[in-house]
């Protein structure tokens, strides 16, 4: 039996990794990579993309503008979105642009074949011989940066598709930051959501299986009238600050639960607290410098379509944390 080529397009290598393990072990695709939409829609056009497994948030070009890319070229491949993108309106998008099938990340095996089985794609009960295997399944390196970077991005879809609910908006996912940072390092990764001088901040700590740290979830105090109105919460500073702790609790705790299964740990998580309120960035960092020192960080900044609103979001975990976090990731990885 002759192979098909198959695409596999996502810009993690560990979701690459994931995706080839998980495709049926006696099916002889020949498999092809690409770490963005552009590198996919091209390799798709030379013909290694009969079926493609597309991510949708990717750099450069992402799922949505391949999937639109292929049906203006004309192109028809089976296209099998895989994302952690997991909002209903994101895959009413992906279906009507012409995926044929969902998964949300990671795959789990038997969802992925009963979707290759829908579009056709039968697997035989011979196997393929392990010389050619290992031709036909070459698996990337992934980098401990390249893993984490990979589970935040699915605990934070997991976030944005529960904040999407609760807001009555789509949200727009970013691809995480994942970075080892000093206290100054941090005080520029901070600065760099700063989109006014007055910024509020809640924090909520979390710790299990020798993981330990703090979310911090920003507003930008220009904003927050806007999220009040979409909550139709009352303009009292109270309320607002109830709303504050509310959406704190909403976006972190379904980011950390998502981090938790993934890295099949219990993170127990604190209450929400008040680190700073309508304070420039320069105080925010001055008044709790001492906690953070160094830290691995991760940041994801939500945004919420057709509105100028933001939800800047940071996972800061202990240096002490990382030899765990590495032990977890690279059980995964193997």
């Amino acid at each position: 039996m002759s192979a098909i080529p198959l695409l596999v397009c996502d810009d993690s290598n560990m979701a690459r990794k994931q995706l080839i393990r998980a495709l049926p072990a006696n099916w002889p695709f020949r498999i092809s990579q690409a770490a963005n939409g552009v590198e996919g829609l091209e390799a798709i056009r030379q013909g290694n993309g009969q079926v493609v497994l597309l991510d949708l948030t990717m750099p450069e070009l992402d799922g949505f503008g391949v999937l639109a890319a292929l049906r203006e070229e004309g192109l028809t491949p089976e296209v099998i979105v895989v994302s952690g993108d997991v909002q209903d309106e994101a895959v009413r998008r992906a279906k009507a642009l012409g995926a044929r099938a969902f998964i949300k990340k990671p795959a789990d095996p038997m969802q992925l074949a009963e979707a290759l089985n829908a579009l056709g794609v039968d697997v035989p009960m011979a196997t393929v011989p392990e010389e050619q295997e290992d031709v036909y399944r070459t698996l990337p390196n992934v980098s401990f940066r390249d893993a984490f970077r990979e589970v935040s991005n699915v605990a934070m879809g997991r976030a944005a598709e529960l904040l999407g609910r609760v807001l009555g908006v789509f949200i727009k996912l970013p691809i995480p930051n994942v970075n080892i940072l000093e206290v100054g390092e941090l005080h520029m990764a901070l600065a760099d959501t700063q989109r006014d001088t007055s910024l509020s901040a809640i924090c909520q700590g979390y710790i299990g299986g020798g993981i330990a740290g703090e979310a911090l979830l920003i507003f930008h105090d220009s904003e927050i009238d806007d999220i009040a109105q979409l909550l139709n919460t009352q303009r009292d500073e109270g309320a607002q600050l109830e709303m504050q702790l509310d959406l704190a609790s909403i976006i972190i705790g379904a980011c950390l639960n998502g981090l938790s299964e993934q890295l099949n740990i219990n993170l127990s998580q604190g209450h929400p607290l008040v680190l700073g309120q309508h304070c420039p960035i320069e105080d925010l960092i001055r008044i709790n410098q001492r906690r953070w020192k160094r830290t691995l960080a991760v940041e994801i900044s939500y945004g919420l379509e057709n509105l100028d609103i933001h939800f800047d979001l940071l996972l800061l975990f202990t240096e002490d944390s990382v030899p765990k976090l590495r032990e977890r990731l690279n059980y995964m990885i193997d």
